[in-house]
């Protein structure tokens, strides 16, 4: 029997999740199941509102081999397993003539551990966490949440975190979970044989579909060890977060605190010379980090060196004799041994990788209010890492409403380790691929408008901006509310926020003030409010109608000057002849700029504004590039026409 038409899938598949065809979603399936067929690559911008999850699990479900899907966030994660996989399958099921299978799959940290749960781990920090009675009522919230989760770990068939509501601190849920390195493996622990993430991963091993992270899909590709099932076909969502999210799992880092626990923890199992080496080297680290200013170190300073060798060598010595000694005496030894184990190594491995002082890594101090200083290492880039792990032995596919910049993708496709689109397909050094951009079923300029409010002054680092905020709160008033701020910085949002409560009756909301769920939920209730906030409401906020008219942006979302790895970058394009500020610093503004302004049109129906309150959006060189990264609204600088359709357009959704 022949195989169906991929237009009779998509059509059975649209009708099951309630959808409306669309034909950028009809030409993305066509290219993905074309790609996949060959065995090539394929970058796909596919804007808001296309079906770009039908257009990627539709040919991927007909071609019959095992796909990997991984997505930068648990919302879209959530949307495959629990709504547009069953449907699909539901509806693919009798044209294919069988029914692919499909699982999640996440980090083991995800999973609660039943072994940490009932068995616990000595901590340090949990003293006093439970009354010493029969009762064990908690004393803390820490305690009420622990309770919480023991009565949760009996009911919950997955034992994955996202599932738990409501949610947890880390602190209460670090109680309960381990990372594969504090595992005890299924073999030997006594909950093997009930362990959630390995019920996971069994899962996964039997699933056609296998819907996972960006985190993970780092880890499979970095520490060697495969931790997803083989797979002929891997599909990247949201791509526009891959390498940002591959740099995150590619960063060590040292802090006197984790420091001092693995010292804690080692001293329980190791003799009193190898107890008391780390300890000294800690106390050294210590004194080291109090003084420490935050920036880039293009060399280790001496005192750093000696610091950093001392925890080194102390970790190997404490490695050492954690392999050799054993102690009977110590409750739950095997567990406790790998929790001290996987401190130590940490310690040992970004000391040792920030002493090899490699020029492929970035390594610099950092200073937070609340957690004190740290030492970071990061690589300089990950697109090598990207390019060997990620194209070599598979079909990829990688999606996001935002690839395509400054009207091509060969900014996103370098940060991925891709030569210039058909150049590499012609030198033969990189793997071929092609870029599509299937457009997006809105007509932007009819929906939209980009204001630039080229009159005001441009901003400065430590420039008040007073005409800025005036600009603002004018148009806020005639857009009768519905804003959403998106700012550079949390002070920036700060100083809006107080400034227009000052002067305006709207309601304004401040990130930072509820969860950012329970800020987006009341923006989206309420017409007259308004909600001010920073990088995750750029990215993060689907309110599609009346009530999100009018998205501000304060200023071009550069990032900053002392960025440390944003500026090695930066100059390590300059130094092999590029553009270092356009490779880096616009590629960087474009994307958030292209996704901050996605938050305006998320239906058809939808009317607005985009406004930039930055004059260089419209007067520098690069203004060009970074306009033709967002959707394509129609452009003015007038202030005035801005106000009458921003009132126009309030007025409208009034009445209806």
């Amino acid at each position: 029997m022949s195989k169906p038409a991929l237009t009779e899938l998509l059509h059975a598949a649209v009708a099951a999740v309630g959808g409306t065809e669309r034909p950028g979603q009809a030409a993305m399936a066509e290219a993905v199941a074309e790609a996949v067929q060959d065995g090539r690559h394929l970058l796909v911008q596919a804007g808001t509102g296309t079906g770009k999850s039908l257009g990627y699990l539709v040919p991927a479900l007909a071609h019959g081999d095992r796909v990997v899907v991984a997505t930068a966030t648990l919302a879209l994660q959530r949307q495959l397993v629990e709504r547009d996989l069953p449907r699909t399958v539901d509806a693919l099921h009798p044209l294919l003539r069988r029914r692919p299978q499909y699982a999640m799959l996440k980090g083991r940290s995800n999973y609660v551990c039943l072994h940490r749960l009932h068995e616990g781990v000595p901590q340090e920090e949990d003293d006093g966490l439970f009354d010493p009675f029969e009762s064990a009522e908690p004393t803390s919230r820490l305690g009420k949440d622990l309770l919480r989760l023991r009565d949760w770990s009996d009911e919950t068939e997955t034992g994955d975190r996202d599932d738990l509501t409501p949610g947890v601190s880390d602190r209460a849920w670090a109680q309960v979970s381990v990372s594969s390195r504090e595992c005890l493996g299924a073999s030997k622990c006594a909950y093997g044989a009930e362990c959630f993430a390995e019920a996971a991963r069994e899962r996964a091993k039997l699933a056609d579909v296998i819907v996972t992270n960006h985190a993970l899909l780092a880890i499979d590709a970095i520490e060697g060890a495969p931790v997803l099932p083989g797979h002929d076909v891997l599909i990247v969502d949201e791509a526009h977060e891959l390498v940002s999210r591959v740099t995150g799992v590619a960063t060590g880092e040292l802090t006197p605190g984790a420091v001092n626990r693995a010292v804690r923890r080692a001293a329980k199992l190791v003799d009193e010379k190898a107890a008391d080496q780390l300890q000294t080297a800690s106390e050294t680290f210590e004194r080291l980090m109090e003084l420490a200013l935050p920036g880039r170190l293009e060399s280790l300073p001496e005192d750093l060196q000696y610091a950093l060798m001392a925890l080194r060598d102390a970790g190997r010595t404490c490695l050492s004799a954690l392999e050799n000694t054993r102690d009977s005496s110590v409750q739950d030894e095997d567990a406790v041994r790998k929790q001290a184990r996987a401190s130590v190594e940490n310690v040992h491995d970004v000391a040792e990788r920030i002493l090899l002082d490699s020029e492929f890594d970035v390594v610099w101090y950092e200073r937070n209010e609340r957690f004190g200083a740290s030492l970071r290492v990061a690589p300089l880039t990950v697109a090598g890492l990207l390019r060997e792990k990620l194209f070599a032995d598979r079909s990829v596919v990688l999606t996001s409403a935002t690839l395509k910049l400054g009207g091509d993708f060969n900014g996103v496709g370098a940060s991925l380790g891709l030569a210039p689109e058909g150049l590499g397909e012609e030198a033969g050094e990189t793997p071929p691929w092609r870029g599509l951009d299937v457009g997006s079923p809105f007509d932007y300029r009819k929906q939209g408008i980009l204001y630039v409010a080229s009159h005001l002054s441009p901003p400065g680092r430590d420039a008040s901006r007073s005409d800025m905020l005036d600009e603002l709160a004018e148009l806020v008033e005639a857009a009768g509310g519905r804003t959403l701020g998106l700012f550079s910085s949390m002070r920036g949002a700060r100083t809006a926020a107080e400034e227009l409560r000052g002067r305006l009756g709207t309601p304004i909301l401040l990130q930072g003030e509820e969860t950012l769920g329970e800020l987006i939920r009341r923006f989206a209730e309420d017409a007259e409010t308004c909600l001010f906030g920073t990088l995750s409401l750029w990215q993060g906020v689907d309110v599609p109608g009346a009530n999100c008219q009018l998205v501000v942006m304060d200023r071009v979302p550069f990032p900053r000057p002392d960025d440390p790895l944003m500026s090695a970058r930066q100059k390590a394009v300059e130094e092999a002849g590029g553009n270092g500020f356009m490779a880096v610093a616009a590629t960087h503004a474009a994307l958030l700029m292209a996704q901050g302004a996605g938050r305006l049109v998320r239906a058809t129906g939808d009317r607005g504004v985009v406004a930039v309150l930055d004059p260089r959006l419209e007067r520098a060189r690069y203004g060009g590039f970074l306009r033709a990264s967002m959707p394509d609204f129609w452009y003015t600088t007038d202030r005035n026409q801005v106000r009458r359709s921003l009132a126009a357009i309030d007025e409208a959704a009034k009445r209806s």
